[in-house]
This record gives structure tokens, C-alpha cells and sequence, in this order.
């Protein structure tokens, strides 16, 4: 905690700052967050788990609470306007004394509906950035996450301030607490829903806090890039794991994903190639670098590991020209990581949000922008064998390059994915993950 108290101060001028210049691009007094409220499911009366607006957890670690709103006019204290009912139904979370607590100015609301009481009377010139239009609209807003001022705020998000690296270092360590768990379940032959028992337990998150559904896949489901089915029966054999899972920190996330084979065999060997061509792909991130031509360039080694181990039997440049290699690695290379997953900002050029396009043939691609010092990235290179991809191969012109009778024996390990969360200074970088020993 000292180090989040000793790093806030500049984090809350920075944004400060951000919104007194976004503000005034745009002839605004102010703007107003709301913290989101919860969101009934259809024809019942219990609620999805809350998610916080990412605009609102930017300025404060509050990521539990909804009705919550922050007026902000990037000169005076920021007022915060706390959500705190008399409630004997549910838990109230109460007010506490804590690091951030001296910069805002709290008021406490008691019942949603009278926010009104609360906020600016003349709201003309305050823009509403949140998920209910139709809060805002009542309330009498009328500019309502104004493109404009999202853009400038999204742009700049990709830069972290010290506390924001700070806070993602924290949810790294809880992170990979949770993975070490899984490795030890797996190797003692846990099913798919105990292994991700076991990571929930080491993370102390339950399902909701997680800040995505974890993929936990055995054997052939390795292969379904976005697996979160969780089979409960054991497997008749372990063979292969596939765990991408992260952990919350103050609304920071973190995203790791790691591949185990259950001996030393050929996928044991492809697994530690392409732990080498994931480093090697995070010594290629540094400033001035575009993350797509660092895609491209992993790419086209996937490409060479696909012949080192047989299974094509032309050279990378072949296939990167034929396109084969998009077989075996489907997706891109990474993306921005922050207060959200996949983090905002990632096709702009500029603070106006200029679309950077992905090439044609890259189009999964998350990010197209210039690597920069401060911005926090996963890198997380792929080799797949994925039966609805390889029939396609199989049917198409380039068949004859692929030396099917080795991909074969693959299918039943599913794929490989192994991902990294990396903050890049000026002068090296900090792999996070790796800094905490996980392997």
C-alpha cells in the first residue's frame, strides 16, 4: 500500500491533466462518470455481476460499488459522490479511510434517485460518460459520451502512469499465484473444473472478479481458443493443458496464459520452442516499433518452427506467402492491457482516434498502434491444431505443403499459447510475469 500511496499523487494530476486539456478541446466545464448501476436479467428479479465503468475505476480503486458518480472539471478537487444506502438486505460497503480518500471531495448518497440533488443544477455544459443513456437523458444530459472527449481519453490510456504499473505488477503476483496452483492440479490429474477451482482459491477471486472467464482446457480442447465450457469428469488421459487466466488488482488486470504437456514428449518440445519464440518476440517490443510489424515478424518464425518440427515441408517465407502459417496461429500477437483486458486505444493514431487499419492478412490483430514507452502489452504468440482450420488447409491449393501424416498425432494435444504481460520503458523491459518466477 505504501507504494500505491506513494504513486497516486502524480497519477490523479495526470489525469487531471488529461481532462482540463480534453475539456477544453472541446468547450466542456466538466465531466461527470458514473460508476454504472446494476443490471437486472430479463423477467427475473437478480442481477448480472456488476462491472464498473473503466473511466470511473481510472481515477479510484472502487470497482464493487454502482450508483457511485465523479464530477471532474481538471482544476478543482474532483468531487466523488459515494453510494452508501441503509440497506438490510445487502452488504453495504462503508466509506473507509484510505490513501486516496484526500483527493476528492466525498459526498454520500443514500438512495439512487437522488443523485439529482448532488450533481451540477445547469448540466448543459457537462458531458455524461457511462453505460445508462437513459439515466443520463432523465438527469437532463445532453452531450453523452461525446466521441470527441472518449477519443482523447482512450488515447491516452495506453500511457500508464507508475501507479497504474504499480497496481498491474500486484495483479500480476495474484495471477500467478493462481497458474502455479493449476500447473500443480493438473500434473496431480484434476479435471477442468478443479483445476480452475484450485486457481480461484489461490487468486481469492470467485468467477465474477476474474477480469475474464478463465480458459482452462485438457487435451484436444486446447485447440478452442476461447474455451471456458470446463468439462467436470477427468479425462481418461492428460496430455495437455492450456490455462489462459488472469486476476484483478484495484481494477487492473492482468492476463497470463501458459502451456503444460503431462510428459517430456514431441508437444513438450514444440512447448519450450515456443516459449523462445515468445521471448524473443518480447525483446521486439520497444519504442518506435509497430506492434504489427512485430506480429509479422513472429509470424514468419512460427513459420520456421513449423518446419523445424515437419510439419510443412516448404521454408517460412513459402508459407508466410501462401498463408498457411495462419492455420496453425489464428490470431494476433497481443494486445494493450490495463483497465480493461483488451485496453482502449489500441487503432489509434492520434488523440482525434484516427483508425489504423490491420493488414488484410492479419486482420485478429488487437492493436495496430506504435509501441511507446509506458504502454503495457501482452505478448502471446500461438500454434494451434484446430480441425475446422486444417480441413480447410486440406481442401485448399496449398494442401501439398503440409506433411499431414505429422499433424496427425498433434490433434490430440489441442495447442500452444503462451502469453506474458510486459510494461516498456524507455530503455528495456519489464516482463512481469516472468519476474515472478512462472514457467
Amino acid at each position: 500500500m505504501n507504494m500505491l500511496a506513494k504513486h497516486y499523487p502524480a497519477h490523479v494530476a495526470e489525469l487531471q491533466a488529461r481532462a482540463k486539456t480534453a475539456l477544453s478541446r472541446d468547450n466542456l466545464d466538466g465531466v461527470i462518470i458514473h460508476s454504472g448501476q446494476e443490471i437486472k436479467a430479463f423477467l427475473d428479479d437478480n442481477s448480472y455481476p456488476f462491472r464498473v465503468n473503466p473511466h470511473f475505476k481510472a481515477w479510484l480503486p472502487l470497482v464493487d460499488i454502482p450508483n457511485c458518480w465523479l464530477i471532474i472539471n481538471g482544476s478543482d478537487k474532483p468531487t466523488l459522490i459515494y453510494y452508501q444506502p441503509v440497506d438490510f438486505w445487502h452488504k453495504v460497503i462503508p466509506l473507509t479511510e484510505d490513501y486516496w480518500n484526500e483527493f476528492f471531495d466525498i459526498k454520500i448518497l443514500k438512495s439512487p434517485s437522488e443523485v439529482d440533488k448532488l450533481l451540477p443544477y445547469d448540466k448543459k455544459g457537462f458531458a455524461y460518460i457511462g453505460a445508462h443513456i437513459e439515466v443520463a437523458k432523465a438527469l437532463g444530459f445532453e452531450q453523452i459520451n461525446p466521441e470527441p472527449l472518449i477519443n482523447y481519453l482512450h488515447f491516452h490510456r495506453a500511457y500508464k502512469t507508475s501507479y497504474e504499473q504499480e497496481c498491474m505488477r500486484q495483479s500480476n503476483v495474484i495471477a500467478v499465484a493462481g497458474h502455479k496452483a493449476a500447473k500443480a492440479a493438473f500434473f496431480a490429474g484434476a479435471s477442468e473444473y478443479d483445476i480452475q477451482q484450485a486457481y480461484l482459491k489461490a487468486t481469492q477471486h470467485v468467477e465474477s472478479e476474474t477480469p475474464y472467464g478463465n480458459i482452462v482446457a485438457l487435451n484436444e480442447n486446447t485447440s478452442i481458443l476461447h474455451y471456458t465450457a470446463l468439462e467436470r469428469g477427468v479425462p481418461q488421459a492428460h496430455r495437455s493443458f492450456l490455462i489462459d487466466a488472469g486476476a484483478n488488482f484495484y481494477g487492473y488486470a492482468s492476463d497470463i496464459t501458459r502451456t503444460y504437456s503431462f510428459k517430456r514428449d514431441k508437444f513438450a518440445e514444440l512447448i519450450a520452442r515456443m516459449d523462445q519464440l515468445m521471448l524473443n518476440a518480447v525483446n521486439g517490443l520497444k519504442p518506435g516499433v509497430s506492434y504489427v510489424e512485430l506480429h509479422i515478424a513472429t509470424y514468419r518464425e512460427i513459420g520456421k518452427v513449423l518446419r523445424e518440427f515437419d510439419f510443412i515441408n516448404v521454408d517460412a517465407d513459402t508459407a508466410v506467402e501462401a498463408g498457411i502459417i495462419s492455420t496453425f496461429f489464428p490470431h494476433g500477437l497481443g494486445h494493450h492491457l490495463g483497465l480493461q483486458v483488451h485496453d482502449v486505444g489500441g487503432f489509434m493514431a492520434d488523440e482525434r482516434g484516427t483508425h489504423v487499419n490491420t493488414p488484410e492478412q492479419h486482420a485478429f490483430l488487437r492493436t495496430s498502434r506504435v509501441i511507446e514507452a509506458n504502454q503495457v502489452f501482452t505478448i502471446e504468440p500461438g500454434l494451434y491444431f484446430i480441425d475446422s482450420l486444417l480441413a480447410d488447409l486440406k481442401q485448399s491449393a496449398h494442401a501439398d505443403m503440409v506433411n499431414w501424416q505429422n499433424i496427425e498425432p498433434m490433434r490430440a494435444f489441442g495447442g500452444i499459447r503462451i502469453e506474458d504481460n510486459i510494461i516498456v520503458h524507455q530503455s528495456h523491459n519489464e516482463n512481469m510475469t516472468r519476474d515472478l518466477e512462472l514457467t
